[in-house]
């Protein structure tokens, strides 16, 4: 059996996290690592614990979640670990302009705080697999939330292949990889190469930065 994804809580409720960490708990799959009331307690517990998983609260005292997000994907920071992690922020507002900051710096998506346990210990597994927690037309909404003009293209795009480009337009509307495959006739273990290759060139952590960069750059498919 494989070893259990490790999950950070971060909250400045302690009852709300106490409760999340009993749902969590319940899981074979799923192990809670470690609790923090604020942003600060959070960078320093996930080099101390090495989650694969946190569940960030966005407004709390001393550090809230967007700022301990760009903490813990500040390069220095990525280049110290040894397993990614992937973040999760939590809101009580939908399309929250911190949200959507904070995956601007590299989270993976939001979910409201009042989110069943089924449906956020789903998310839990859903990043830790690489996948956004919410869908690719919610997150446009949430990214076109007054967050600035597009940008100009960096160089780096330009070293993407005509076909890495045609798969990061289709990865920007949503596909997932066998849907991709099915329409642009590849394997699907080709377009998973494809798509590693575009996170690399443009050096992206997941398929939401993708989503990201396309937005920002305006370069979401048709």
């Amino acid at each position: 059996m494989a070893d259990p994804i490790r999950v950070l809580l971060v909250d400045d409720q302690e009852l709300f996290r106490s409760g999340v960490a009993i749902s969590v708990d319940t899981q074979p799959d799923l192990d809670v690592v470690g609790q923090a009331g604020n942003g600060l307690q959070a960078v320093r517990m996930v080099e101390e614990t090495q989650p694969d998983v946190v569940l960030m609260d966005i407004r709390m005292p001393e550090m809230d979640g967007v700022e301990a997000t760009r903490r813990i994907f500040a390069p220095e920071a990525v280049a110290r670990r040894t397993r990614p992690v992937r973040v999760i922020v939590l809101t009580t507002f939908n399309l929250d302009d911190r949200a959507a900051t904070a995956i601007r710096h590299g989270a993976s998506g939001f979910l409201l705080k009042d989110a069943t346990p089924e449906f956020l210990r789903a998310a839990i597994r859903t990043v830790y697999a690489g996948n956004a927690v919410l869908l690719p037309d919610d997150l446009q909404s949430l990214l076109n939330g007054g967050l600035g003009r597009r940008r100009p293209v960096p160089p780096q795009y330009l070293t993407l292949s005509e076909k890495e480009r045609e798969i990061l337009g289709a990865v920007a509307r949503g596909l997932s990889n066998t849907e991709i495959a099915d329409e642009i006739f590849l394997s699907e273990s080709t377009v998973k190469t494809h798509v590693g290759g575009i996170l690399r060139k443009l050096r992206l952590r997941d398929r939401v930065q993708i989503v990201v960069f396309a937005h920002d750059h305006g370069l979401r498919g048709n």
